[in-house]
């Protein structure tokens, strides 16, 4: 099997399992599933990860990569009000879970699953969480610089505010089928997101 064959069939064998991860959860997927949805030969699995535990953490350290470049790509996309795109960033998540019909998303759907599991699963949450923070801190502290928010906001402190803001109203806007719980979210960080 060349190299090119290989890295297709492992990308392939991680988007069928986030797709079935959004729909059945982590421990709802199983490998069987997985190889005959992703139309892969069965014992082929394990060629690709040594273990459903370590495919969990691929899977979650790649959905948090394109994440990230989407949210940092959101971000740099425009040098004037760093304040106004961190809320437009979350206004336009709020149209796509309209869209989706709250299907969600990974992090939403494995946290709670996956956290008392599976500590490798664990970790690769945090650390995706964790730069996606990073990123919101330096939109914010460049908002500071730009005079588009208080001086008085501690941006890591608010940077984590919001993400666990949106995380929380995400599970509940999925509980109940409803967009208000993230509309009241984004309209809570307007005013978290002070200017003066």
């Amino acid at each position: 099997m060349n190299k090119t064959t290989r890295f297709d069939t492992r990308e392939h064998l991680l988007d069928t399992g986030e797709l079935l991860c959004l729909q059945r959860g982590f421990n709802g997927m199983g490998l069987i599933e997985l190889l005959r949805q992703a139309e892969v030969p069965k014992g082929s699995f394990y060629h690709y990860f040594p273990s459903k535990e370590v495919f969990g953490v691929e899977m979650l350290e790649r959905y948090f990569a394109r994440y990230h470049q989407r949210l940092q790509e959101y971000l740099d996309d425009h040098q004037s009000d760093s304040r106004q795109r961190v809320l437009d960033y979350y206004l336009q998540s709020l149209s796509f879970c309209e869209e989706s019909s709250f299907a969600g998303c990974l992090s939403v759907k494995l946290s709670a699953e996956v956290c008392d599991l599976s500590e490798a699963m664990r970790k690769a949450l945090n650390a995706g969480s964790n730069a996606l923070m990073a990123t919101l801190t330096s939109a914010l502290e460049k908002a500071q610089q730009q005079g588009c928010l208080s001086r008085e906001v501690n941006s890591a402190e608010c940077a984590q505010t919001l993400y666990t803001l949106w995380l929380g109203a995400s599970l509940q806007s999925k509980i109940c089928r409803d967009n208000a719980p993230l509309l009241n979210a984004w309209h809570e960080m307007t005013r978290i997101l002070r200017k003066d």
